[in-house]
């Protein structure tokens, strides 16, 4: 399939550049995969959408400050930084810029303004789209020092940093290591999820942390050559056991945000049994995929040409998807991280 198939047109003042005073306060679009039937309510209403034995997959990674700002050793050139993933040994998968004038052996000195470093790196290796191995250095414990320099990596859209740096994280977060929110799960707050609880609706939760798929573009015309980058996932047997019971009794595979279905189907791409498990995927999901696990998908609205609308359009039909969108930008829903909401069923 071509690229140019997951394209559609988005007015700029549609992008959420905040986020709404209420979480529950979003719009909720409801689509009908089998008949393409879409339904326009408040976020609230999603309860009416789901009945009690149904089981809500949630993923419980937690944002770090991921975004480091620095200074090249010898220049004193400013230098951007955000972490993807750790490799141990104090070492990390980061995006830099710029990238070009980082080679290898490049020193990074990490600060506050007009005092001595805290933190140093090294570039180790370079990598493509600029992405760089760094190896770093430091007196004390890497994530004390983190929450003092680092800031919550969000979208480059949204131009200003949140006074509530937790608005950028789900209410049941918990798990540290993401570089980006997995943003369905933004729209939740605990009373919400007790309200669903109550009415019979359970609660799995599963861990991923979102990572370089998240900030790369599909740089091919041909989708099928895209490669997704790694991202650590995990299951519990307990969450297990909660998928495979729901599955047994009736109950809908509920998934919360494209980054718990990736961790499902991943885990489930052997017959749909869920396990415990834990490891890295780079599952790549697309027109043509089956789903074994996820019976049904909220998600918030996607940028165009992204793997993500790819993913929901492998889940409804591509047709139907875009034809939703093209309503959705009709009645001016909000796009992206900080939009409304998307349920798929």
């Amino acid at each position: 399939m071509n690229i140019n198939d997951f394209d559609y047109e988005l007015p700029e003042q549609l992008i959420a550049q905040t986020p709404l005073p209420n979480r529950t306060e979003s719009r909720l679009m409801t689509l009908d995969k089998s008949t393409g039937a879409v339904g326009h309510h408040a976020f609230r209403d999603l309860k009416h959408f789901l009945k009690a034995g149904d089981l809500l997959v949630l993923n419980d990674t937690r944002v770090i400050p991921a975004r480091l700002f620095g200074i090249k050793e010898g220049t004193g050139a400013k230098v951007e930084v955000l972490l993807l993933r750790e490799l141990g040994g104090d070492r990390w998968e980061v995006l830099a810029k710029p990238a070009k004038r980082l080679p290898a052996g490049t020193v990074i000195h990490f600060g506050e303004e007009g005092m001595e470093p805290l933190m140093s790196a090294s570039v180790e290796e370079e990598r493509e789209m600029g992405g760089r191995i760094l190896h770093f250095r430091y007196r004390g414990i890497f994530n004390e020092i983190l929450d003092r320099l680092g800031r919550v990596p969000l979208p480059p859209y949204i131009r200003e940093q949140l006074e509530d740096k937790e608005r950028y994280q789900t209410v049941y977060a918990r798990h540290e290591g993401s570089a980006a929110a997995p943003t369905a799960g933004l729209h939740f707050t605990k009373e919400y999820l007790r309200e669903l609880e109550e009415q019979g609706v359970e609660q799995a939760f599963i861990t991923l942390h979102v990572g370089l798929g998240t900030f790369r573009p599909v740089a091919v015309e041909k989708i099928e050559e895209h490669h997704m980058h790694s991202e650590y996932y995990r299951i519990s047997a307990e969450s297990a056991g909660k998928i495979r019971a729901a599955r047994e009794r009736g109950g809908r595979i509920v998934a919360v945000g494209t980054t718990s279905a990736r961790t499902l189907e991943t885990a489930g791409q052997h017959g749909g049994r869920i396990e415990a498990s834990d490891g890295w995927t780079d599952i790549f999901i697309y027109p043509g995929y089956t789903f074994r696990v996820v019976d049904a998908l909220l998600t918030n609205f996607h940028l165009p040409k992204s793997t993500l609308l790819m993913m929901i359009s492998a889940f409804a039909g591509r047709e139907r998807v875009l034809a939703a969108y093209r309503e959705a930008v009709q009645e001016k829903y909000r796009f992206f991280s900080f939009g409304d909401a998307m349920f798929i069923y």
